[in-house]
């Protein structure tokens, strides 16, 4: 069982990150962990706009929301959620989570995130709470692929192909002026493109 069983509570999946952009990579991961047993749904958690970075390297948080409702269209399996932007910066995942346990009692949640994230783990906020109290179920990321945290009881690594690409590399692609286009879904590229975003 990848998230701990609760009657008929649906077992949630969350998604962090900046989404700046969603790109494919992201969905394909989120896609194969809804093939795992015990994961009903996946949201991605959008970041919010963080003080220490300018603008012009991370968009307006209503534009990389809008891209991630694109990104997911009509899967009823998937949902963005915003509430990080209605928390207090910067964020910490283990006042997320507390914050959604009590919003959404019928849901059982746990956390995706890339090896190279569980590397710097320990670095987390109360990360042996969450490590405690939460599954993470784990996709491998390239030159991160050890850690000593994978062992826990409450870490899976799960079977997703390595995807070599980052929303930095998009973003220094279009940039550059290259074609992202087999990169993004097609909303998103057209939305990327029709605001001149990262260029």
């Amino acid at each position: 069982m990848i998230c701990l069983a609760g009657g008929f509570m649906k077992h949630t999946a969350l998604f962090f990150g900046s989404f700046n952009p969603i790109h494919v990579g992201h969905l394909i991961i989120a896609n194969t962990l809804l093939q795992q047993d015990g994961i009903d749904e996946v949201w991605f958690v959008v970041s919010p706009q963080n003080p220490l970075k300018e603008r012009s390297t991370l968009l307006a948080d209503h534009h990389r929301m809008q891209m991630v409702r694109q990104a997911i269209d009509d899967n009823y399996r998937m949902r963005a959620c915003d509430i990080e932007m209605h928390l207090p910066v910067p964020s910490y995942t283990v006042v997320t989570l507390a914050e959604l346990g009590e919003r959404y009692p019928d849901r059982e949640f746990c956390i995706i995130m890339g090896s190279d994230n569980l590397l710097t783990f320990h670095r987390w906020r109360n990360y042996e709470y969450i490590l405690d109290h939460y599954h993470i179920m784990v996709y491998p990321r390239p030159g991160s692929e050890h850690c000593p945290l994978a062992s826990h009881p409450n870490v899976t690594v799960v079977d997703v192909p390595m995807i070599d690409i980052s929303s930095s590399y998009i973003r220094a692609q279009i940039k550059a002026r290259h074609d992202v286009r087999y990169l993004l879904t097609e909303p998103v590229y057209k939305y990327l493109t029709e605001m001149h975003f990262y260029e």
